[in-house]
Parts: C-alpha cells; structure tokens; sequence
C-alpha cells in the first residue's frame, strides 16, 4: 500500500470542522490558549458535520426493526441505510455482511468468538492489545516483529508453510501502526494469506481515518474499525466482510434481534431459530445513533476529498518528522526505516526525558495534548526501544519519576481537523523543552506526572 501526493496542492485542502476546534484550556504558567488536540490515533474530534447530521436526527429517535409508528421505521430506514453507506466506504464485495459493534476490540472479539474450534490464528507482536489479545481460545503463533514489509511476507508464508495440522487459519495485521503510523503490506500479506489456504482480517483502526480502505482491492476477508477514530462519537465500531463464519458461529450476544423464531419444547425446554443476516450479532437495541454517526463520518470524508486529506496529512507528517529531526535528542520510532510511507501517527522519545514528564509539560505549558507510554501495544514498544518484556513501564502510567528515562514513548498523532498552527506550536514546544527545560516542576500522582503547584522550575 503506498500514499501518493502527486498532483495535489495540499494547500487547497483546509482542514475539515472538528469539534472543540475553538476550546481554550488553562496553562500552568497563567493564561490561556486554544487547545491543541494531537492525540487523533487515541480518539480522534468528531467532525462538526457528524455532529450536525446526529442534531437533526435527533427529534426523530426511534426504536429500530420492531416499531410499526412513523419513527421507528424512520430510524430503522436510517439504520440500515448507514449499512450500506459503511459498505460502500469499505468497498465490500456483495456478499459481505457489515456488522455493527462498540468498538474495534468488540469487532475482533466478534470474530474470535466466531472462528472455527481447530483455527490457527497468526499474529505479529506489533499488533495493539485489540489484535493481539482476543484470540485466547485458539492455538496462536505470535510473530516477531519484522524490520521491513517484506520481511513480514516473508515471516507470514513461512509460518503458514510450517503450520500443522494444516486446517483453517486466520491472520490478524494492522493496516497502519497505532505506534509508528507506518503502513503495512495488507495487499502481499492477503495474498501470501491465501495462498496458504488462510484468511485474513485488517484491524482498520488507525488507517480507515487517514487512508482510503477497500475490501476487494486489498482482498482482505474481514475489515475491523472504530467510530471514534474516524471522526464519530464514542460507542460504535464495525466488523465487515466474509458473511460464512460468522452464520455458522453461535450468536456474539444471545438475545432479541439476533433471534428469528423462539419457541418452547414439549419437554420445557427452548428452540431458538437465530438470524443468518448481520443481526444474528447485532442482539439488543442497537447504537443507532452511533452507526449514523459512522455512515456520517464516512460520508463526509468521501465528499471532502479523501485524496485531497491524505496528501495534506501527508504534509503535515512532513513537517513534524523534519521539525523532529533538528532536535539531536528526539529520537523517532520506526520498524521500516525512515522512507516507510505512514499516516499521522509518530511516536518518539527524548534522551534525558521521562515521557511522561515531557508529555505533561507539553499539556500543563503549552496546551498540546499528546499521549505517553506503551499505546496498549506494549510487545511492540518495547522492542523499538530495545528492551525486554521485564523492563518497567505500563501503558499511560510510568514507574519512574520526572526527568528519569523510563520504557515510554510520546505519541503526537493528527488528522483531517489539524490546523497547522497546532502543528508549528508541538514543534516549537519541544524544541524549547529540549534547550530550555520545563518552565515547572512536576512530581507523580495516580501514576501520571502532574505539576506541582506553585514550585516554579526556572524564571518564566
């Protein structure tokens, strides 16, 4: 998968309305600033347009699939309409089913729980903690980390040649890296998938928001995502693709909806005749709210120009990833090498830093949040900085104090909604960070470093 730029201006590309786009915060140096949201790969703003569509549906809220009143059937028009908006932004194939979830993690769980009882599941220790961990019932092979895409084609077909006894198989990859936003080679990994008479599932997190994503182009089997970073309200994900596991599995959730006929036996007990469509794993009263969100989401980002995004994020990667680079002790993660194509996810750590003592300082001073830690990828951290699975250091709550090195990272991370100005001040900040230290001292709360109030570090 590569990112082309060629004859676009990305200057013509202004940033999309986001929520929360004019919200000052406090400093702890006195005053105020606009709020510089750099933490997109966690939850990126919602759109102002998903925002909007959700207002004017509002009035209109209704139970779906079992109401005969006007809104009920309006709602429930609304919610299988965002189905099949969600299919077309995912390129499904016709037999495909689109399943509506929480989250990426309850999509892969969903599958997980659907798998055949003698799969092999392939996973690389790259993966985040909602790929790498939902496969505890099957017989799993965890693949080191490659140094370059083909050596994850390479790594791939080997295990899958070795594999015995030679049944049904699923491989889980990321699309994008939530730690070094770096691209995979979903398109060869499918490929080398199948070959061996296995499938595969794209955990589409962080590269349905910063890249266009396409089920039959890639042909991959399944396609995993979350609303809440691609620009939607919190509570809703997606799980698409091959419909046959999935019929074939007992229900996610047992329950109405996923129900077609219930009936009692002679001998008391109960006969239950489940769905074979996506609502077999939809039980419950569904998010309805949160799919029109999605189908809101994805609509706005076909409209605005998903070619015209990528190449000013790319843009935007650019200029951080050089600003980077002028700063000696700021030291870049990456597993492919610097000419690795990515999206707008970097992770970096800074010699002399506790990472959470510089992400603090970048909130508390600057009004830029970031993240820190292992990014709930923490096999994957650890192995970019060397370390080994003992080392200290857990995801968000470092074990060291301000000002010791400690096994985090900082995460900055943007998207369709980043004004440049955020970007110029993050690179200012940590420029000034590194030459000049923090303006406050800090000290560890709960497990986060915080500042302390009133113990000023130098002259401001």
């Amino acid at each position: 998968m590569s990112v082309s730029t060629a004859a676009i201006d990305p200057s013509v590309c202004a940033p999309l309305p986001v929520l929360g786009q004019n919200v000052t915060v406090p400093l702890v140096t006195g005053g105020e600033v606009t709020y510089a949201a750099l933490d997109y790969a966690a939850s990126a703003p919602a759109l102002q347009r998903v925002w909007d569509d959700v207002a004017a549906y509002a009035p209109y809220y209704g139970s779906v699939h079992r109401g005969a009143g006007y809104l009920s059937q309006l709602s429930t028009d609304l919610f299988e309409n965002s189905r099949r908006t969600v299919a077309e932004f995912l390129g499904c194939r016709a037999e495909d089913q689109v399943v509506f979830t929480r989250s990426t993690t309850d999509s892969l769980n969903l599958l997980a729980a659907a798998i055949p009882a003698d799969c092999q599941v392939f996973v690389y220790e790259t993966e985040h903690h909602a790929s790498l961990l939902p496969w505890r019932d099957a017989q799993v092979t965890y693949l080191n980390a490659p140094r370059t895409p083909g050596q994850a084609v390479e790594t791939l077909e080997r295990a899958l040649a070795d594999r015995d006894p030679y049944g049904p198989a699923l491989v889980c990859v990321t699309g994008a890296s939530n730690v070094t936003g770096e691209l995979w080679p979903v398109k060869e990994l499918a490929a080398a998938a199948h070959a061996h008479g296995a499938r595969i599932v794209l955990d589409a997190a962080q590269l349905a928001p910063h890249h266009p994503v396409d089920i039959a182009e890639l042909d991959v089997d399944w396609v995993a995502f979350s609303g809440h970073k691609l620009y939607a309200p919190f509570g809703s994900g997606v799980l698409a693709g091959r419909a046959d596991w999935l019929q074939a599995a007992e229900p996610y959730l047992a329950g109405g909806g996923a129900s077609r006929k219930v009936a009692r036996r002679a001998d008391g007990g109960v006969d239950v005749d489940w769905h074979t469509t996506a609502a077999r794993h939809e039980a419950g009263s569904p998010n309805v709210i949160g799919v029109y969100s999605i189908a809101s989401a994805c609509k706005a980002l076909t409209e605005a120009g998903f070619d015209s995004l990528v190449a000013r994020e790319q843009e935007l990667v650019s200029r951080v990833r050089e600003g980077l680079a002028e700063v000696p002790e700021v030291q870049v993660l990456s597993l492919f090498g610097d000419d690795a194509p990515r999206v707008g996810v970097i992770s970096f750590v800074v010699r002399g830093w506790n990472s959470s003592h510089f992400a603090a300082a970048l909130s508390a001073e600057y009004g830029i949040g970031v993240r820190d830690g292992l990014f709930c990828a923490h096999p994957l951290v650890r192995t970019l900085l060397g370390g080994e699975p003992q080392d200290p250091g857990e995801c968000g709550a470092p074990e060291a104090e301000p000002g010791e090195r400690s096994l985090n990272a900082i995460r900055v991370s943007f998207g369709a909604g980043t004004p440049d100005e955020h970007i110029d001040r993050f690179l200012r900040a940590v420029t000034e960070l590194v030459r000049e230290g923090a303006q406050w001292k800090y000290r560890t709360e709960d497990g986060r470093c915080v500042p302390d109030r009133g113990e000023v570090a130098r002259t401001v």
